[in-house]
C-alpha cells in the first residue's frame, strides 16, 4: 500500500503543479473555464495556484510525514468538492470533466494513505 501511495502521491501532485502553473501562467482554457464560466475573479487565480501548489507538497512530505499526507489529501478533495460544485452551480456539467477525475483521484490517494499508516 506504501509503494501505490507513493506513486500516486507524486503522479498527483504532477497534476496540481501542472494545473496550478496554469492557473498562474492564464492558460486560456483555464480562464474560460474558471473566470468566464464560473465567474471566479481573476485575482483569485494565483490563490488558487497556491492551494494547488501547498495540497502537492503536502502529499510529498507526507510520504515521511503521514499527518500532512492525511492533512494535504483532505484539502485537495476539499478544493476539487469546491471546484465540482462551482460548475454544477453555474449549470456547467460538461466542465465537471476537469475537477470530478482529480477529485477521485485524490480519494484514492487519501485511502491510501491511511492504508499505508
Amino acid at each position: 500500500m506504501f509503494i501505490a501511495y507513493i506513486v500516486l502521491a507524486v503522479i498527483m501532485s504532477l497534476l496540481l503543479v501542472m494545473s496550478g502553473v496554469g492557473k498562474l501562467r492564464r492558460d486560456p482554457r483555464i480562464v474560460h473555464s474558471i473566470h468566464e464560466v464560473i465567474g471566479v475573479p481573476l485575482r483569485w487565480l494565483p490563490w488558487l495556484a497556491a492551494c494547488e501548489f501547498a495540497g502537492a507538497a503536502g502529499l510529498l512530505i507526507g510520504i515521511v510525514w503521514w499527518p500532512l499526507g492525511v492533512a494535504a489529501a483532505i484539502g485537495v478533495i476539499a478544493y476539487f468538492i469546491c471546484a465540482s460544485i462551482a460548475h454544477m452551480r453555474v449549470r456547467d456539467f460538461k466542465g465537471l470533466s476537469g475537477p470530478l477525475p482529480i477529485l477521485l483521484f485524490a480519494v484514492i490517494v487519501l485511502v491510501l494513505r491511511i492504508l499505508s499508516i
